[in-house]
């Protein structure tokens, strides 16, 4: 393992957050503000709790979750995408580094900035509701999991992505109205039985759900369900992301 090309990888990632810091964190924490200020007030002020939770605090993992799902794609496809517009992704597959090593430190990069943007938003949060952890160690496991995944799934958008178009559509068409149905701001038990069935289908309410089970032992979702999810999503990326490698699928050509 050539550990030197991975941190330099990461480093060149990471440099990127800090030249670009009004984008990378202030805005998701201005948004995630206003996210509060407009349903904590608005809606709050009419559903008061939800199962013996305020409103507030019920909707504090589904806010932290949006962020992090499209922070870890975004920072993931853009990553990869931009040696791949500029030309300069042949130099990276031409070097002494192994496939692997590119992917650790582009991955990790795009999970470290989520990370780092989830556990903000989280502090942000504290200043407008009371939130209450009660298994910190499960929410760190659902962060970190969740954060890799959707940081692979971002590496393989891309790869994919021919133009600016086609990198937006995932964390701005796709993610969203994923999180939003999926339990986010309600819990799917308020649904009509149909709309509960579907919401099922959405992979999003399992990652919220389990997440929200961390800090308040609820869930719409068994977590260990909700963990057998990730783990499945994160099988089905690594196994795109190998056969990316192994063919060289829109890299080479």
């Amino acid at each position: 393992m050539n550990f030197e090309a991975v941190k330099a990888i990461y480093l060149f990632e990471m440099a990127r957050m800090r030249r670009t810091l009004l984008q990378s964190v202030v805005s998701p924490v201005l948004t995630t503000s206003l996210y509060f200020i407009v349903f904590g007030t608005a809606i709050g002020s009419r559903i008061e709790q939800i199962d013996g939770i305020s409103y507030g605090a019920f909707i504090t993992p589904g806010l932290i979750m949006l962020t992090l799902l499209t922070q870890c794609i975004a920072n993931g496809s853009i990553g990869i995408y931009f040696p791949k517009f500029t030309g300069t992704i042949y130099e990276i597959l031409s070097a002494p580094v192994a496939m692997t090593e590119i992917l650790l430190g582009y991955v990790g990069a795009a999970a470290s900035k989520g990370l780092i943007i989830g556990l903000i938003i989280l502090g942000t949060a504290s200043f407008f509701v009371d939130i209450s952890i009660a298994h910190p160690v499960m929410m760190v496991v659902f962060l970190v999991l969740t954060a890799i995944t959707f940081s692979l799934a971002g590496f393989i958008i891309g790869i994919w992505a021919k133009n600016f178009e086609q990198l937006n559509i995932m964390p701005m068409l796709v993610v969203p109205p994923l999180t939003f149905l999926g339990g986010s701001f309600y819990s799917i038990d308020m649904l009509p039985p149909f709309w509960q069935t579907v919401s099922h289908f959405n992979p999003v309410l399992y990652l919220v759900s389990g997440f929200r089970w961390s800090f308040y032992e609820i869930a719409d979702v068994n977590p260990v369900i909700s963990l057998a999810m990730i783990g499945l999503f994160l099988v089905i990326c690594l196994s795109l992301v190998a056969w990316i490698f192994r063919t060289g699928y829109r890299l080479r050509n």
